[in-house]
């Protein structure tokens, strides 16, 4: 990315919740836009235990059970850890204090207004969910962004009003603690820090913008900002404030990373969930893969090998826009339509391919599986420079509240 971008959104955190096996639907729906994000911007990828308490308290046994095979996985499926910092969420509990913190601010509206407060309490009726730790859940998941101080969330559609809570959270609270009785006085000495020409443009530039709302302005002077090399970090967050005619920006508002919805179907062409027993884990020996791939359901019209099917009808279609080349999708649509081929020659292609996904990533798995030190060690790494930042983080905020331990 350019230099001139913000650092803030030059990080991206994301997380997942250990509630079972990873499936195909995983790899193609958060893996592989994982692979690709931690190319470009620094990476924040953690296992959200105590997300997962919020929905499976009574019976947590999975979560322990899920949480290595799900760093495993994630290695295996190409995330690296040189590029990325891996970590378990209850490992650093700067986010539950931050959590706390936050919580003392938040107004409840906020939080019963979440569209998945009402939806998953409609789909996960088996479940009792009425507890603050699921009415909360957002608000912690807002703490998790916030604790690194993350510019971008690859969420999808579902997910952007959790995002869209964190920044008013973070706008609320600089608003609150942003203004010190000596915030201008402070915003003044930093302005005379980067010189007298830099200073006259910044001084220009905000007047521009404060005074006729001029957005270029803004971010001309949000570049400059970044751009400075002789004052402080906490500098440039008090005069990204001061610019804004606002507080200091001790939380900066992340921005959602929309993400392309999966592609990737279940067995019964239902979207791929272990809600619906639809799936293909990663490490499905090849004979299970093949057996459920085999034993697919199809268009039900065709009920004997001679009648003609609709391939839009068929959940075996969907795989075919997966994983097959356009050749292998006209002879599917011809051989269907025309009765020329059977459903067993139409799921080959598919079988073939998805055992040739699979086999690198599950020979990567059991590398990784007899190695747990090695794992293990990926994991203390990465909490470790996750907790560094997480903990800076929390004392500017107990700072800013006026909590100073002695």
């Amino acid at each position: 990315m350019s230099s001139e971008v913000p650092a803030q959104y030059r990080r991206v955190l994301s997380g997942m919740r250990p509630t079972g096996k990873l499936h195909l639907g995983h790899y193609h729906g958060v893996l592989k836009n994982w692979v690709d994000l931690q190319q470009e911007y620094k990476c924040h990828f953690f296992v959200a235990d105590w997300h997962a308490l919020t929905t499976h308290y009574e019976d947590p046994s999975i979560i322990a059970d899920s949480t290595w095979d799900m760093v495993v996985d994630w290695l295996a499926a190409g995330v690296d850890h040189g590029l990325a910092d891996l970590f378990i969420q209850s490992s650093i509990p700067e986010h539950a204090e931050l959590h706390l913190l936050l919580s003392m601010i938040t107004p409840l509206g906020w939080l019963e207004r979440v569209p998945s407060y009402k939806d998953q309490q409609e789909k996960l009726k088996e479940m009792d969910l009425a507890t603050y730790g699921f009415l909360g859940y957002p608000l912690l998941q807002s703490a998790d962004i916030l604790i690194y101080k993350a510019g971008l969330v690859p969420v999808g559609a579902d997910q952007v009003a959790h995002v869209e809570l964190t920044r008013e959270v973070a706008r609320r609270f600089n608003y609150l603690y942003g203004r010190g009785l000596d915030f201008e006085e402070k915003a003044e000495a930093a302005i005379k820090k980067m010189g007298k020409k830099n200073a006259k443009i910044f001084n220009k530039l905000r007047s521009s913008f404060q005074e006729n709302g001029d957005q270029e302005a803004l971010g001309v002077a949000r570049a400059l900002l970044e751009a400075q090399q002789n004052i402080t970090v906490g500098d440039k967050e008090r005069l990204f404030g001061y610019l804004e005619g606002s507080g200091r920006v001790i939380l900066p508002e992340p921005i959602a990373l929309l993400t392309k919805a999966s592609k990737m179907p279940g067995l019964d062409g239902q979207k791929m969930s272990k809600s619906y027993n639809n799936t293909i884990a990663l490490r499905d020996e090849p004979e299970e893969v093949e057996k459920k791939l085999r034993t697919m359901p199809t268009d039900p019209a065709r009920v004997r090998r001679t009648d003609a099917g609709d391939p839009a009808k068929c959940p075996v279609w969907q795989f075919h826009e997966v994983y097959s080349e356009e050749g292998v999708r006209n002879w599917v649509q011809e051989g269907c339509k025309s009765a020329s081929i059977g459903c067993i020659d139409c799921k080959q292609p598919v079988i073939d391919a998805v055992l040739r996904e699979l086999k690198p990533m599950q020979e990567r798995a059991k590398e990784y599986t007899e190695q747990p030190e090695l794992v293990r060690s990926i994991i203390n790494e990465g909490t470790e420079k996750a907790r560094d930042l997480a903990k800076e983080t929390l004392e500017e905020v107990k700072s800013a509240m006026g909590i100073n331990n002695v």
